[in-house]
C-alpha cells in the first residue's frame, strides 16, 4: 500500500513538473512572439486581395518575372534574395507572398490550389502585371499548372526550381496538424527551433541580418492556422492535380536536383513532365531541394539563355 502511495506521489510530481514546464514555455512563447513582431523589418509593398493585405516585392526593370515560393516558406522575398539580386539587373521581378507567408495577412479561406492561384492572380492584377514568366519552387509547380491553364494569355512560360510534379510519391500523407498547432501554442516548437542551425540559409549566400529576419518570420508564420490548413490540403491538392500537365504549347524549363536521395525517380519524373509539352527543357543541378539558395548564379545564367530563345513568344 505504501509503495502504491509513493508511486502515485511520484507520478503526481512528474505531472506537476510537466505542467509547470509547459506553462513556462507557453508564457515565454507569447512574450517572445510579441517582442519579435516589433523586430521584423518591413519590405515590399501591400496590395489588397479579397479585403486583406498581401505583401509583394517589385524590383528591377525589364521583362516581368513572377516568383512563387515553396510550401511554408517563412519569407519568400528573403528566401529568393540571391536570385533576386542577380535577375533584377535585367528583369522586373514580382515576388508574391501568398496569405500566411512573409508579411502577408493570414486568411481563413481554404488553402486549395484554386483559391491560392486566384489570390495571387488578383495581386498581379492590382499591380497591372498582365504578361509574365512564372518561376516557382517546390509546390509552386503544382500551382503553376493551374495558373497556366486558367490564364494562358498571360503566362509566357514556366520555370521550376525543383518543382513538384503531379503523381509524385508520398503526397497522400495525413499530417497531424492539430498536434503541430498545439505544440506551437505551447512553445515547444520554439524550444526545438533553437537547435536548428542556419535553417538552410548558409553563408555566404545569406548574411547574419537576413538569417535573423528569416528566423523572426519563421516564428511568426510557421504552424499558424493558414500554414496548417495548406499543409492539411497537400494531399487533396495533389490528388486533384493527378494526370494534369502544363499546356502543350507553354515553354517549360525545369531545374532539378541531379540526385534526390529520397527519390531515385525524381529527375526522370521531371524529364517525363517536360516531354508533355512541345518545348520542355530539364537542367540537373547539384544541390538539395533549395537549389536557389546555392545555385542562383547557374539558375540565372541558364534562365537568361533559355529566355533569349523564347523572346518572340
Amino acid at each position: 500500500m505504501k509503495k502504491s502511495r509513493k508511486a502515485l506521489i511520484a507520478i503526481g510530481a512528474v505531472a506537476a513538473a510537466i505542467a509547470v514546464g509547459l506553462a513556462i514555455t507557453t508564457v515565454v512563447n507569447v512574450v517572445a512572439t510579441t517582442a519579435e513582431a516589433e523586430a521584423i523589418e518591413p519590405y515590399g509593398q501591400s496590395v489588397e486581395v479579397a479585403g486583406k493585405s498581401m505583401n509583394v516585392l517589385v524590383t528591377g526593370e525589364g521583362e516581368d518575372l513572377v516568383l512563387l515560393p515553396g510550401f511554408g516558406t517563412s519569407s519568400p522575398v528573403l528566401d529568393f534574395a540571391p536570385l533576386i539580386e542577380d535577375l533584377a539587373a535585367d528583369h522586373r521581378l514580382i515576388v508574391v507572398e501568398p496569405f500566411g507567408y512573409g508579411l502577408s495577412d493570414a486568411t481563413e479561406d481554404a488553402r486549395t490550389t484554386a483559391n491560392i492561384v486566384s489570390e495571387v492572380h488578383e495581386a498581379l492584377q492590382a499591380l497591372g502585371v498582365t504578361s509574365y514568366t512564372l518561376m516557382g519552387h517546390s509546390i509552386a509547380g503544382l500551382y503553376g499548372i493551374e495558373f497556366a491553364e486558367r490564364y494562358p494569355d498571360e503566362v509566357r512560360g514556366f520555370v521550376g526550381i525543383d518543382s513538384s510534379v503531379p503523381g509524385q510519391p508520398n503526397m497522400d500523407v495525413a499530417f497531424p496538424t492539430g498536434l503541430l498547432g498545439a505544440l506551437k501554442g505551447l512553445g515547444l516548437v520554439r524550444l526545438l527551433s533553437g537547435v536548428g542551425g542556419d535553417g538552410g540559409y548558409a553563408s555566404p549566400y545569406y548574411d547574419d541580418h537576413e538569417r535573423q529576419q528569416i528566423g523572426l518570420l519563421t516564428q511568426r508564420n510557421s504552424l499558424e492556422p493558414t500554414y496548417l490548413d495548406e499543409m492539411a490540403r497537400i494531399r487533396t491538392n495533389f490528388a486533384d492535380a493527378e494526370g494534369r500537365t502544363f499546356p502543350a504549347d507553354l515553354p517549360l524549363l525545369l531545374f532539378v536536383q541531379h540526385v534526390n536521395p529520397a527519390n531515385d525517380d525524381w529527375l526522370p519524373m521531371h524529364e517525363r513532365q517536360a516531354a508533355t509539352v512541345t518545348d520542355g527543357t530539364v537542367i540537373p543541378l547539384d544541390g538539395d531541394h533549395y537549389l536557389h539558395h546555392t545555385q542562383s548564379p547557374a539558375i540565372a545564367q541558364e534562365f537568361r539563355a533559355w529566355e533569349a530563345q523564347h523572346s518572340s513568344r
